[in-house]
């Protein structure tokens, strides 16, 4: 985990980013804000294989910046970088520079939500769930194992199966109990997490997108009142290993 914090990185945390390694592939999701610093201290910015992201929000994408920025500015570029995302997601973001300056740094892969794909080794099926922006739902899978990920969603009965009997559920769990009325079509609170993971059959909840000055106790209590796996708190520099059976924090 690189970062977990909703709408802005707390101090000394970052915004939405999971960084996702299998068979020596490394696939970056929602690079938020503040995700580079942290990714950095795993990988080198070429070392990275794709990208993939579930919204516009910058949140959730505006670190795809300076990840392309610390590529493209080498005296060995590497190869252009895979990005996987919604149509004109990301147009803000790829617009921050002079026009022609990253060019090379990627290559847009745009899907629709509803589709299915391959990242690598991964397989990614997606599901179009409700946001303020367009918004996939995303599951992948790999080496027997699989993850399902919201990005940031409203409630939906497409939710139980996203997640259904997945290995690991990550869900936006912006609000502990109540999500505010003005909101409640978009986001999620970390009861509705577990109520929607113990429909699903998921091994593992793991919360996320919590307002940075939210407690995570409070947004333990209520995700555990509505699910009985194992639930967790994103938190930056935690791994989680799908072969080892409970989540372990890195050194």
């Amino acid at each position: 985990m690189l970062g977990g914090c909703g709408a802005w990185p707390a101090a000394g945390q970052a915004c939405s980013g999971y960084l996702l390694e299998h068979d020596g592939f490394r696939l970056l999701l929602d690079p938020g804000y503040a995700v580079l610093p942290r990714l950095l201290e795993r990988a080198a910015a070429e070392q990275v294989d794709a990208v993939l992201i579930s919204h516009g929000h910058p949140d959730h994408c505006a670190d795809l910046n300076p990840l392309l920025r610390a590529r493209a500015l080498r005296e060995d570029p590497p190869p252009a970088l895979p990005v996987h995302t919604l149509p004109g997601a990301i147009d803000a973001v790829l617009a921050l520079d002079r026009p022609g300056m990253l060019q090379d740094a990627y290559r847009l892969r745009e899907f629709t939500a509803g589709s299915g794909f391959e990242v690598g080794p991964f397989r990614v099926a997606s599901w179009d769930l409700p946001h303020f922006v367009p918004n996939a739902g995303l599951r992948l899978s790999a080496g027997g194992r699989s993850l399902a990920y919201t990005g940031d969603t409203g409630p939906s009965p497409d939710l139980v199966e996203l997640a259904r009997d997945t290995d690991l559920f990550l869900a936006e769990a912006t609000y502990p109990y109540q999500v505010p009325c003005e909101d409640s079509t978009f986001l999620s609170s970390a009861l509705q997490a577990g109520q929607y993971a113990d429909r699903a059959g998921t091994g593992r909840l793991l919360l996320t997108h919590l307002w940075p000055r939210s407690d995570p106790a409070a947004a333990l209590d209520a995700a555990r009142r509505g699910c009985f796996c194992p639930v967790d708190v994103a938190r930056a520099g935690q791994v989680v290993d799908l072969d080892w059976p409970s989540p372990r924090s890195s050194l």
